[in-house]
């Protein structure tokens, strides 16, 4: 599945859970699944079961199977009065992550350009949630940030709480995946002793997500995807989540040893080479600038600055 938060434009509504039905529209949950459960004779209350939070939803597993079923029957050709075009929605965050947890110089090139000594364990930072945006929004960077970067990253969502996860059962705790943009300040992660790594890349709007969530059945195993990000057109970034040097599975083994991992947590998984701190001359973002971020089978993550 590929699961949404959405909002007609100029609606001002509620946000509303869904997920996209071939490729070129949305349907709400809640009503696809009273829909369902009228067509098989059941009593369609219970279609209240479908919570209206993202978090509350990856969480239970029964309200997940149900949203299954709501998607396959607002794909019906019978079904198209559930269905609304991509086009004439708003799609927001997936979700709202109860915390963030960023990896660095997790890709070879990238530690490389980077520079600095073999890393015997992933560095992490955290970002807050107040940095999260959604597809199609505009990064609003603060007028005294300098050097701001980007970095496209695989997101892993969490499904199931894990704490001392063994590698081997880690995928097991994954809801999904989601395209990610780590937007970096860089003077505070490099020009300032000692280094303010979450600070440079914790402020509003930072990490912004999307287009939706793509559940774990939907990707498959994350071993294989590859990472682009074009600024302007321009593909500046490309490269392939086989390239991590601490993949996903060890990623939340390791996180899980020191953290409690919950239902909703996010982890940004590291970037390939190409940001802009790194090229020469080095290429900061400016206000008009866009970018597009794709993971494959994940989805692509479109945005602005500003």
């Amino acid at each position: 599945m590929r699961l949404v938060r959405f909002r007609r434009p100029g609606g001002g509504e509620a946000p509303v859970l869904g997920g996209v039905v071939g490729g070129d529209s949305v349907a709400a949950l809640r009503p696809a699944l009273a829909a369902a459960m009228r067509a098989a004779g059941e009593p369609d209350r219970a279609a209240a079961a479908i919570p209206e939070d993202m978090v509350a939803l990856i969480g239970d597993e029964a309200a997940m199977v149900a949203a299954a079923r709501a998607l396959a029957f607002a794909a019906r050709p019978e079904s198209a009065g559930l269905r609304v075009p991509l086009g004439a929605v708003e799609l927001l965050a997936p979700l709202r992550p109860g915390k963030i947890l960023g990896v660095g110089r997790n890709y070879a090139e990238h530690a490389k350009e980077v520079g600095g000594p073999a890393q015997a364990a992933p560095r992490i930072f955290l970002k807050p949630s107040s940095a999260v945006a959604g597809p199609g929004c505009t990064v609003r960077i603060p007028k005294a940030v300098t050097k701001p970067d980007y970095e496209a990253e695989l997101g892993v969502v969490i499904g199931r709480a894990a704490r001392d996860v063994p590698e081997g059962v880690a995928l097991e705790h994954v809801a999904g995946y989601v395209a990610l943009n780590d937007v970096s300040a860089r003077e505070f992660q490099f020009d300032v002793s000692p280094p303010q790594t979450s600070f440079a890349k914790g402020m509003d709007g930072f990490c912004p997500i999307g287009p939706w969530l793509a559940t774990a059945d939907e990707v498959g195993e994350p071993w294989r995807l590859a990472v682009r990000c074009w600024l302007n057109g321009e593909l500046v970034q490309e490269g392939n989540t086989a390239e991590m040097i601490f993949p996903v599975p060890r990623l939340i083994a390791y996180l899980s040893r020191y953290v409690t991992l919950e239902p909703g947590d996010l982890i940004a998984t590291g970037t390939p080479a190409g940001s802009g701190a790194f090229r020469d001359p080095p290429r900061w973002l400016r206000p008009g600038d866009r970018l597009r971020i794709e993971v494959e089978r994940v989805g692509v993550l479109e945005h602005a600055i500003g």
